[in-house]
């Protein structure tokens, strides 16, 4: 029995990948994936979204459990990558299919045309996020002002795009794959690239297939999750709060140290190269520890 208890607990602090659909905002995710622990029988828990994805938009979606809700932030700084839809010719306030025609242009661009901008638009480039977008302005957010009919103006930033190609071209549509840093908005992109193509265009499709180290290969539905709800058996469902860390090298400690990290202290050790580690104790998360000259530094640690 006390095994199966240490499971648990250690289940419980995890991650759950979503394929998410369209037509479902991230926290109704979030609720859904509450619903399933409780049908389950799991102890309750904390529960977090690794990066919002838009009602329209679908893919991957990483659900944080218990201790890896901790991890939330560093999921929002992972790179990204996404296939996406441009139909050129219309323009809507919202960059999506969800808003209003704003423009329209009777140019459409060829394959060749669009092909020849696209190195324009990988690296580091300068983007304007949309007005309608959950970034604030004087204290509100930006889509609530545009959808009040304010005019919204936010400043540009800077963003990377690391990865830009072309994969199909359809008659008024064009597909694209892409990878891209923290903060890239691919309506933004999808916007300039169409002006660059000499027109206006919008997103028709949005599908993310990769959140850090999550891709679509983990993913599950809402439905499936629901089924293994029902059966008792989200076991299989949940990865370990380990596998949102795989970009970061692990740092084995002893017991002492493992106790001492787990206070909040600072350990005496320097490591050869500086940056995160993750501390583990026997193979169990202890800390996310930050590597300097003057030693490791907890920058968060895990009750596990």
């Amino acid at each position: 029995m006390a095994d199966r208890r240490r499971t648990r607990r250690l289940m419980l602090s995890g991650w759950i990948i979503l394929d998410k659909p369209v037509g479902i905002g991230s926290t109704p995710c979030v609720s859904a994936v509450k619903r399933a622990l409780r049908e389950a029988g799991e102890a309750k828990t904390k529960v977090g979204h690794g990066g919002t994805l838009d009602p329209l938009a679908s893919g991957v979606l990483p659900i944080a459990l218990g201790e890896a809700t901790k991890l939330a932030g560093h999921m929002l700084d992972a790179t990204k990558d996404y296939a996406f839809t441009v139909t050129f010719g219309a323009q809507t306030d919202t960059l999506d299919l969800e808003g209003a025609v704003i423009a329209t242009s009777p140019v459409r661009p060829t394959a060749a045309t669009v092909a020849e901008i696209l190195p324009r638009f990988t690296g580091i480039i300068d983007q304007i996020p949309p007005a309608y977008s959950a970034l604030k302005v004087d204290g509100k957010r930006a889509y609530d002002l545009a959808r009040a009919g304010e005019e919204v103006a936010l400043a540009t930033r800077q963003v990377t795009i690391h990865q830009l190609r072309l994969i199909e071209f359809v008659g008024d549509s064009a597909t694209f794959v892409t990878s891209v840093s923290k903060g890239t908005y691919i309506r933004s992109l999808a916007r300039d690239l169409a002006v660059a193509a000499g027109t206006v265009g919008h997103v028709t499709r949005l599908r993310r297939t990769r959140a850090g180290p999550f891709s679509l290969a983990q993913a599950i539905s809402l439905d499936k999750l629901a089924d293994l709800a029902i059966e008792r058996s989200l076991d299989g469902a949940v990865l370990p709060l380990i596998a949102g860390l795989d970009d970061i090298p692990a740092l084995p400690v002893t017991p002492e140290e493992a106790t001492l990290l787990r206070h909040g202290q600072k350990l005496d050790r320097t490591l050869a190269t500086p940056g995160l580690v993750l501390a583990t104790d026997a193979g169990r998360p202890v800390a996310l520890v930050k590597a300097g000259h003057d030693g490791l530094r907890v920058v968060r640690g895990f009750n596990i």
